[in-house]
């Protein structure tokens, strides 16, 4: 059974951090794609980051290029997204799902995933 656990997520201040990590089990994660989502209130889901299964190419949709940094650890079947310099429109629930090859940022969607966790609240305050 393929499951995704992330964690990390709180309460940040503006200009700050937080480090989010997805462990997965059940995949051998090195064979896939991991791609960060979020979804603010009221919102649609926004893929925010994506690492590929090969050569760990990544690509970040516009407005977190420069602060937000995804990377993993296959050793330990883990992503991680660094955010730094967090702004109050990060505040999200972040997911992390799991594919083949990333979709195209920005107009990925959850659904272009073939599994994804139950997500980790992240909440900036100004």
């Amino acid at each position: 059974q393929v499951q995704l656990v992330e964690s990390g997520g709180g309460l940040g201040q503006s200009g700050g951090s937080l480090r989010l990590s997805c462990v997965a089990s059940g995949v051998t994660l090195d064979h896939d794609a991991v791609g960060w989502f979020r979804q603010a209130p009221g919102k649609e889901h926004e893929g925010v980051a994506c690492i590929s299964n090969s050569n760990d190419i990544t690509d970040y949709t516009d407005s977190v290029k420069g602060r937000f940094t995804i990377s993993r650890d296959n050793g330990k079947k883990t992503v991680y997204l660094q955010m730094n310099g967090l702004k109050p429109d990060d505040t999200a629930v972040y997911y992390c799902a799991g594919a083949k090859s990333c979709a195209v940022l920005p107009t990925a969607v959850l659904q272009d995933y073939d599994y994804w966790g139950q997500g980790t609240q992240v909440t900036v305050s100004s």
